[in-house]
């Protein structure tokens, strides 16, 4: 299984902070952001890893990771996104990283408490299809919303005024190696961008979409000024990636 953390973006919603720096730069307690979710891909077994970077402080990630072997990872790669276009455009850069296996993407901006380890277990049990990270918050109109019945995901609605649940999708997806076909025939939303609640939801489609609900806390920390302080507090106070899930 190979890995895939999207560190790229504007990170507008903490501006002026992320003016001459990349969001993924920024200190959340005593590392730089992007630490915690290559951390949470090693603790998963994963040491074949892709960063995926824009705008002006690329290169920046270079000199701060190096080849990973911080990490003990094997191989750290990097890939550029020429413009904002889309988390699933974004995915779709690493294909020649990743086709042909199976892999776990991660949003460079998302901590967690716990560890991946059996959802990877959970996902390579599966025949085929997705794996997606659920977790219940408070303001699920900003995310995707996912309505469960039965065991079953039902809907996914990407931030709907009237959400049907607090169970929303976190920055945390399990593909197997169809991804990226499937990434190829998407068309742009209305904002212009390709979105990965749409490779969700095609997977959903054909019945091959399951989860895993997080446990321990969550934090979006490039959400808002709010969220960036709430994850310091939660990092200092609790760690992170330790929880045995």
């Amino acid at each position: 299984m190979k890995g895939v953390i999207l560190v790229g973006g504007s990170g507008s919603r903490l501006d002026p902070l992320t003016r001459v720096a990349n969001k993924h730069l920024l200190p959340i307690y005593d590392k730089p952001m992007v630490y915690y979710p290559i951390q949470a891909l090693v603790n998963a077994g994963i040491t074949d890893i892709m960063l995926v970077t824009g705008g002006n402080n690329a290169g920046d990630f270079l000199r701060l990771l190096g080849n990973g072997s911080e990490f003990g990872l094997k191989r750290l790669h990097y890939t550029y996104q020429d413009r904002p276009a889309g988390i699933a455009h974004a995915l779709g850069l690493t294909r020649d990283f990743a086709e042909g296996d199976s892999l776990l993407l991660m949003l460079g901006d998302n901590i967690i408490e716990g560890n991946l380890v059996a959802a990877r277990q959970n996902f390579e049990a599966q025949d085929q299809g997705a794996r997606v990270m659920l977790t219940r918050v408070e303001n699920p109109s900003s995310y995707g919303v996912v309505e469960i019945e039965d065991g079953r995901i039902q809907t996914i609605t990407e931030k709907p005024a009237r959400p049907k649940s607090n169970l929303v999708q976190t920055g945390i997806y399990f593909y197997d190696e169809r991804v990226f076909e499937i990434v190829a025939n998407l068309r742009p939303s209305g904002r212009g961008e390709l979105e990965i609640t749409d490779v969700n939801n095609y997977y959903l489609q054909e019945g091959n979409l399951e989860y895993d609900i997080l446990e321990g806390f969550w934090a979006d920390c490039g959400e808002s000024f709010e969220m960036y302080l709430e994850s310091q507090t939660l990092v200092a106070e609790h760690g992170a990636n330790k929880l045995d899930t």
